[in-house]
């Protein structure tokens, strides 16, 4: 179909440690989670404002990301992640039908970024090219010359 486009954007923080598993038989790593998002809005009774979470399950199909998401990524941490939606669909033990959908970040498609304060390594993302870590300058200062 042309002219069509799936794709999502979030930053959220995570609401329980990331789930790192290894796919049987192509020993490929994949990393998933759930991260909120909230949407701020005034209560109509007591015209104070509230907080509405949503949840979002992540699913990462690109090894790269998974270890960045292993080594670095917690309960807590703030992300901002790139990628596409996807329903799958199983039957369950009782014989019902079920759907998820998913936001997924694949091998070539998408992007993870790091938010939290973290200064010992930069933001990776499946865009990048280099598969080592790369330092952060030391101070905010450093980021001065950098132009735009």
């Amino acid at each position: 179909m042309a002219g069509s486009l799936n794709k999502v954007t979030l930053i959220g923080n995570l609401g329980k440690d990331p789930e790192i598993r290894v796919i049987p038989g192509s020993e490929m790593k994949v990393a998933s989670f759930t991260i909120a998002t909230s949407e701020s809005r005034r209560n109509k009774n007591t015209g104070e404002r509230e907080d509405r979470p949503e949840w979002h399950k992540i699913v990462i199909f690109n090894e790269r990301l998974a270890d960045l998401v292993e080594k670095y990524v917690r309960k807590g941490s703030k992300l901002y992640i790139d990628g596409q939606l996807q329903t799958r669909s199983w039957i369950d033990k009782s014989g019902n039908e079920r759907y998820v959908t998913e936001v997924v970040i694949s091998k070539y498609k998408g992007d993870l970024i790091l938010l939290d304060q973290r200064r010992d390594v930069a933001p990776l993302s499946s865009s990048a090219s280099s598969d080592t870590e790369v330092p952060l300058p030391e101070s905010k200062d450093d980021f001065d010359d950098v132009p735009f």
